[in-house]
């Protein structure tokens, strides 16, 4: 292969370009030129196909940067069906007009999905990223214990037992495991943005906590994460006092009788929740929407807003008055939700260091002739962090749906409301060391650089635009 092309798609992570980097230098050491994608797959639908040349003469573009977060070749949603046989045959024949040998997506499940529409006609490989950590497997096999069972009626909103969730447009629901769980046997042991994602939140986490201590309230911070509890689980490094994962339906009466222990205690809690967490019912407690990308990803909202009005209602004016603590119960419960900044910004040094190790991991796999495979991040005590390949299918039901990973049950202590010692032992290898001095070098310096208050903020987008070349051209 001479010439590959790359891609990132769906939404940003922090370390994306620096899985790109990691591509194109592995480029530059094999002799193969490395052609960027604007867009991701929105690119491949446009006749005119805008790409840009990252490393023309072997060397890399000088607006490729690994520490900036984001995607310098931006991204979308659009998705390739694999049922749309001409836009395929379509496709194939621009990237064939392009010279392009391979191609390597950059992506969660959703990308995985367009990847794989196109791996008959052109030979790709999946560089894997989110913040959700979710695009993974908890031991080899765990795909093969899904079960489905009817289809989704669009007048159904919600699952007809607990424990079920829609995808794909049908209802699926676990067998009971009979496979044992050890660390050391996860496919895929993290994904690239996730570090970030955790910095980010257990940060925001620790700064809630002085106002809630300061003004006697309770606070309930929401993390993103959709129906997988990972970042929620990190974000105990901002020592929350009760964490409540998607995985683990919530009782209420043994939550408010937490929460009320602790606040007699110490006069304020701190609750960290995910997106996604469901009730004794199996029913999110968010409202929800259905997207439009092939993964059958939703768009989950409010999760912390009805945790609260619970807790208003249930807890009551009296609890804060009768001592004076607060003048109602609306005024004593707030929530708020870090939001977006989890997937915004300077990737931290973990992230930086094995994202740009799975891109020059894809580009190999590629020159390998491993076709529509994934590259992974494996661990184990011997070696540490270690690269490895799985073949895209191996995340696939025998229905050929891709669920999303979740928190193993054996990472959550559902009586205590906190991780377990397994969910400690998982954290650990990622979180220690996690953080370089660059990174502090970085906090030290670049924030308050006063050329900042003078200079307009210079977009990335402004120069790569001036680099785009197209298919006629």
């Amino acid at each position: 292969m001479r010439r590959i092309g790359i891609l990132t798609a769906g939404g940003d992570t922090p370390a994306l370009n620096a899985t790109i980097h990691g591509a194109v230098t592995r480029g530059n050491q094999q002799n193969v030129e490395v052609i960027g994608f604007i867009k991701g797959f929105s690119s491949l639908f446009n006749p005119r196909v805008p790409h840009v040349h990252l490393n023309p003469l072997f060397q890399t573009i000088p607006e490729l940067d690994p520490i900036m977060g984001g995607t310098l070749l931006g991204a979308s949603r659009d998705y390739v069906d694999a049922d749309d046989k001409e836009a395929i045959a379509m496709i194939a024949g621009r990237l064939k007009q392009l010279k392009i040998d391979g191609l390597i997506c950059i992506g969660g499940d959703g990308t995985l999905n367009g990847m794989q529409a196109l791996s008959e006609s052109i030979p790709t490989v999946l560089a894997p990223k989110t913040i959700d950590n979710d695009l993974g497997l908890n031991f080899p096999n765990e795909a093969d214990e899904w079960q489905r069972f009817g289809e989704l009626k669009p007048d159904e909103p919600n699952p007809p037992a607990a424990g079920m969730i829609d995808g794909g447009g049908f209802w699926y629901n676990r067998a009971e495991s009979r496979a044992s769980f050890h660390l050391e046997r996860m496919v895929n042991y993290v994904t690239p943005g996730y570090a970030t994602a955790v910095f980010v939140s257990a940060t925001g986490v620790q700064r809630v906590r002085t106002t809630a201590e300061s003004h006697r309230r309770i606070a309930i911070v929401e993390v993103m994460g959709r129906h997988s509890g990972y970042i929620a689980l990190g974000s105990m490094y901002g020592q929350p006092d009760i964490l409540l994962v998607p995985e683990s339906p919530i009782n209420m009466d043994s939550l408010l009788e937490r929460i009320k222990e602790i606040y007699e205690l110490q006069k304020h809690v701190v609750i960290v929740c995910g997106e996604g967490v469901i009730d004794e019912r199996g029913q999110e407690l968010g409202a929800e929407h259905q997207s439009t990308d092939p993964a059958g990803n939703k768009i989950l909202t409010g999760a912390s807003e009805a945790l609260r009005a619970v807790l208003v209602a249930r807890l009551g004016d009296k609890f804060f008055t009768s001592k004076r603590r607060n003048e109602n119960a609306r005024a004593a419960v707030f929530t708020r939700k870090i939001g977006h900044t989890q997937r915004g910004g300077r990737p931290i040094s973990f992230d930086r260091f094995y994202a740009a190790q799975l891109g020059g991991h894809a580009l190999d796999l590629l020159l390998q002739r491993r076709m529509n495979a994934v590259a992974i991040l494996n661990w184990n005590r011997t070696k540490g962090f270690h690269l490895g390949e799985v073949y895209a299918n191996d995340f696939r039901d025998k229905w050929g749906h891709i669920h999303a990973r979740k928190l193993h049950p054996s990472f959550y202590d559902a009586k205590m409301l906190r991780p377990s010692q397994v969910g400690i032992d998982y954290l650990l290898p990622i979180f220690t060391n996690a953080i370089g001095s660059d990174d502090i070098e970085a906090m030290r310096h670049d924030l308050f650089d006063p050329t900042h208050l003078t200079l307009p903020f210079h977009s990335v987008n402004t120069d790569i635009n001036k680099r785009i070349r197209y298919l006629n051209d």
